[in-house]
């Protein structure tokens, strides 16, 4: 077996309001469903399946902890230029989120904040290609 492409991921939250207005509104991720049964979730797509979906688990439940096993954040491009990126920035300063930290990697610049369930989302554009040819070649281990 070879996994083809990541199909969705799916965020526990504690508000599917405070939740889905986060990712449709301030990141803009177009929501493509909803259903109430047997749990709350919202579904979003940027064009392929569901991207991310997310489920309400009620506003008692604990925040992630980021120095436990499980997801370390999920990442986002926003697009191809400096301009978009500086536009993303300016948009988030503009609804008051806080950016968590810049970075200036080999290939991307990002910038990494918190949903309203302290989930950490990476948004990124690349600054080169050469990521795509640059990378040594994919060695695969024999089970045993």
């Amino acid at each position: 077996m070879r996994v083809q492409s990541l199909g969705h991921v799916v965020l526990n939250v504690k508000s599917i309001e405070r939740s889905e207005a986060f990712y449709s509104q301030i990141l803009g991720i177009p929501v493509i469903s909803r259903i109430s049964h047997p749990a709350q979730m919202t579904f979003f797509s940027l064009g392929n399946h569901h991207d991310l979906a997310i489920t309400a688990i009620g506003e008692d439940a604990l925040s992630p902890d980021p120095t436990a096993t499980g997801l370390a954040h999920i990442a986002f491009k926003i697009g191809d230029s400096l301009d978009q990126f500086c536009s993303a920035k300016t948009d988030l300063d503009g609804a008051g989120v806080p950016i968590l930290y810049v970075a200036d990697r080999a290939y991307t610049k990002s910038m990494h904040l918190l949903d309203p369930d302290g989930n950490e989302v990476e948004l990124y554009i690349d600054t080169s290609d050469a990521w795509k040819t640059d990378l040594p070649p994919l060695t695969l281990m024999p089970t045993q």
